[in-house]
C-alpha cells in the first residue's frame, strides 16, 4: 500500500517536473524570439542607410588577418581560396593554414596560386605543432595570400598558428568550406570602429546553408533550397539559432558562442586569454567564453557583437551519418567548455554571463536532450503500464510538435521580412515542408547524437572524426 502510494507520488512529481521545464523551456524561446525581433527590427532601420563603401576608403579601417584552417578540404579549397582574396576590403591578408592533410589540398593550392616556399619570420606566442613551410604566390594578384604547411594538430591548433603567423591586429577566422558575402569585411568590421567606452573584443556573423546554391568563382551567384531534404531542414534550425536566437543574447550581452565558422577577434585580447584551446573540440565557444571572462576578472569594459546579415554560406551535412559526428562533436564541446568554466555558474561576479547565459546552456542546451529523452521514454512507458492515460501522452507530443512549427514559421516569417535571402513562393513552401517533418525526421536524430555525445564523453573519445565534403561543384552543377 505504501510503495503504491510512494509510486504515485513519484508519477506526480515526474509530470510536474516534465510539466514546468517544457513551459519553461518553451517560454523562454518566445522570449528570446521577441527580443531578437525587436533587435533585428532595430538593426535594420539603424543600418539601412549606411554607405559600407565609406569604411572601404578609411583610413580607420581595421587591418584583419583572415586565418582559415584546412584539412581534406581539396574538393571546394580552389573556389575558397578565391572567394577570400576577392572581398571588397583594403588591408587585409589570408592565411590558409593546411593542418597536414592526407588528400591534394596542398598540391591544388600551390598549383592554382604558383606557389613557393619562402622565408616567413613569425613569433610563436601561442605553443603549436611544428611549422612545415610557408608558402608565398609568384603572382602578384595573389599577393594577400599566405599559405602555411604544418603537422597535423587539429582544428585549434591550426587557428593558433594562424594566430602567430598574423600580421595584423584583428583576426578573422574562418571554415574553409564557407563562402563569404563580397561586403562581408565591411559590414563585420563597423563594431570596431564605433566609438563606445566599451572595448570590442569579438563580432560573430550569420551562418547560412551554401547546399545546392549557384557559386561560381568563390562567388555566391544564385540562392537556392537545397535539394537535399536533411539539408533544407538544417535552414530552417539554422534560420532559427541565428535569428531567434543569437540576436536575443547578443542584445542581452550574454552572448556565449561565435560560429568557428566566421568570427572576427581583436587579436592581442584572443592571445593574452591563451588563444584557442587544443584540449577541446568546442574551441569556438570555449574562445569566447574565456576572453569575456579575461575581460572581466581585469575589470575592462568590454562587448561582444552579432551581426545578423547572411554574410557566411557553409555546406551543411547531406547525411545522417556526417550530421551525427558533426552533432555529437558540439555536445561534447559544450560539455567541454561548461565545464572548464563551471566556476562562472550562478556567479554574480560575471553579471549577465555568469547569472543567465552559463545556467541557460546548462539546463535549456546541454541538458534538454537527456531531460527530453527520458520525458518521452517515461511517459511512453507509464502509458503502457496504464499508469498514465495515452490521451495524456498523445497530448503531450502534440503540444511539443505544434510549438515546434509555430516556432519555425513564426522563424520563416522573420527571414521573409527581414533579409529575404529565398523569394520564391514555392522556396517558402520547401522550407514550411521542412519545417513541418523536422520534429519528427530531424529532431529525434538530434536528440540521439546529442546522447552519443554525451557517452562519447563519457568513455573518453577525443577529435573531429572525419567530415567528407559532397563540395560546391556538385551544388553547382545540379542548379545548371
Amino acid at each position: 500500500m505504501l510503495l503504491n502510494i510512494f509510486f504515485e507520488r513519484a508519477v506526480s512529481v515526474f509530470n510536474a517536473v516534465i510539466f514546468f521545464y517544457v513551459i519553461l523551456i518553451s517560454t523562454s524561446y518566445l522570449i528570446l524570439a521577441i527580443i531578437s525581433i525587436i533587435t533585428l527590427s532595430r538593426y535594420l532601420k539603424e543600418n539601412s542607410f549606411i554607405n559600407y563603401k565609406i569604411i572601404l576608403s578609411s583610413d580607420m579601417a581595421p587591418h584583419l588577418s583572415l586565418i582559415t584552417p584546412a584539412y581534406n578540404e581539396g574538393r571546394n579549397i580552389k573556389e575558397n581560396v578565391h572567394s577570400l582574396l576577392s572581398l571588397n576590403y583594403t588591408n587585409y591578408e589570408v592565411i590558409l593554414v593546411n593542418d597536414g592533410s592526407k588528400d591534394d589540398t596542398m598540391d591544388i593550392l600551390i598549383k592554382a596560386y604558383d606557389l613557393e616556399e619562402v622565408q616567413y619570420d613569425f613569433t610563436e606566442k601561442i605553443k603549436t605543432q611544428q611549422v612545415k613551410a610557408i608558402y608565398k604566390s609568384n603572382n602578384p594578384a595573389f599577393r594577400k595570400l599566405v599559405v602555411v604547411d604544418k603537422f597535423n594538430g587539429g582544428k585549434a591548433d591550426a587557428l593558433n598558428v594562424g594566430i602567430n603567423v598574423s600580421s595584423k591586429a584583428y583576426i578573422i577566422c574562418i571554415d574553409a568550406d564557407c563562402i563569404l558575402n563580397k561586403d562581408a569585411l565591411l559590414i563585420l568590421a563597423k563594431p570596431f570602429l564605433e566609438k563606445s567606452d566599451q572595448h570590442t573584443i569579438a563580432t560573430g556573423g550569420v551562418i547560412r546553408v551554401a547546399n545546392s546554391c549557384v557559386i561560381k568563382g568563390g562567388s555566391l551567384l544564385k540562392v537556392h533550397v537545397p535539394r537535399n531534404l536533411l539539408a533544407s531542414v538544417q535552414v530552417v534550425e539554422y534560420l532559427r539559432a541565428f535569428l531567434l536566437g543569437r540576436m536575443a543574447w547578443s542584445k542581452l550581452d550574454g552572448l556565449l558562442i561565435i560560429s568557428g565558422a566566421f568570427g572576427m577577434f581583436d587579436k592581442d585580447i584572443a592571445i593574452k586569454a591563451g588563444g584557442y584551446d587544443v584540449k577541446t573540440v568546442g574551441e569556438d565557444m570555449e574562445l569566447v567564453v574565456r576572453m569575456r571572462r579575461y575581460m572581466i576578472e581585469s575589470n575592462l569594459k568590454y562587448a561582444v557583437s552579432y551581426i545578423p546579415n547572411p554574410l557566411c554560406w557553409t555546406e551543411a551535412p547531406e547525411t545522417f551519418s556526417m550530421l551525427g559526428r558533426q552533432r555529437s562533436r558540439w555536445t561534447r564541446g559544450t560539455m567541454e567548455t561548461l565545464w572548464i568554466h563551471r566556476r562562472m555558474f550562478l556567479n554574480p561576479k560575471y553579471k549577465t554571463i555568469g547569472l543567465l547565459s552559463v545556467p541557460y546552456w546548462v539546463i535549456f542546451e546541454y541538458l534538454a536532450p537527456i531531460i527530453e529523452f527520458i520525458g518521452i521514454l517515461l511517459t511512453f512507458v507509464f502509458a503502457i503500464l496504464g499508469i498514465l492515460g495515452w490521451s495524456y501522452f498523445l497530448m503531450f507530443i502534440l503540444f511539443a510538435y505544434s510549438f515546434a512549427i509555430m516556432f519555425s514559421t513564426l522563424t520563416l516569417l522573420s527571414e521573409e521580412y527581414t533579409y529575404h535571402q529565398y523569394p520564391k513562393v514555392s522556396d517558402f513552401a520547401k522550407l514550411l515542408l521542412a519545417a513541418i517533418v523536422e520534429p519528427i525526421y530531424f529532431h529525434l536524430f538530434i536528440v540521439y547524437a546529442a546522447l552519443k555525445g554525451n557517452w562519447e564523453k563519457i568513455v573518453g573519445r577525443k577529435g573531429w572524426g572525419d567530415m567528407v565534403r559532397t563540395g560546391f561543384n556538385k551544388g553547382k552543377q545540379s542548379t545548371a
